[in-house]
């Protein structure tokens, strides 16, 4: 049995979860809505306050798709409380950023400054010139935009210079020698 799947996620106070036809899960708290279509296959119940995924048998596919779907559930009931957060850091001399209404400005060494529209539902905020704090109530909405960013300038091995994750490591490696 699925160790994550079988476990049964505890709904909050003042969050709302309903479950239409064909598995569409609609999670509603103080932060928002989200919906979500889930594999057929998976049948989803609301016992009490809690929520419990169970799957037909035990084929491969339907042991990868249980876990799958109980953490599905689960990241949006926890993004419609808490909500979801992604740090990034700018490194490098003359990079920085700023905000301007919903637009992100980054300059990043290149002959222009780059642009970035916060997309629908999330927020990028600035703190200081060169630490951005991606916010929103969808985990992967927020990874993805805050991928986006990063891709941008992507930190390079010998400086340290580009846009990294706060909690990244990056690997460094030693430039060349001089011969002698």
């Amino acid at each position: 049995m699925s160790r994550i799947g079988r476990m049964p996620i505890a709904i909050p106070a003042g969050v709302t979860v309903d479950i239409a036809e064909n598995n569409k899960v609609t999670v509603k708290g103080p932060k928002g809505t989200l919906e979500r279509v889930l594999p057929a296959e998976m049948t989803i119940k609301l016992e009490g306050s809690e929520v419990v995924v169970t799957r037909p048998n035990d084929l491969k596919k339907m042991k990868s798709l249980h876990g799958l779907t109980r953490t599905l559930i689960n990241n949006m009931v926890i993004g419609v409380t808490n909500g979801y957060e992604k740090a990034l850091e700018i490194n490098g001399v003359g990079y920085r950023c700023q905000k301007q209404g919903k637009k992100l400005i980054l300059s990043l060494g290149y002959s222009h400054p780059v642009e970035m529209m916060d997309p629908e539902g999330l927020e990028a905020v600035v703190e200081g010139q060169n630490k951005i704090i991606v916010k929103g109530i969808d985990k992967e909405k927020v990874g993805q935009y805050a991928a986006e960013i990063r891709a941008k300038r992507g930190p390079e091995p010998y400086k340290g210079k580009g846009i990294k994750y706060a909690d990244e490591v990056i690997r460094r490696k030693v430039g060349k020698t001089g011969k002698k």
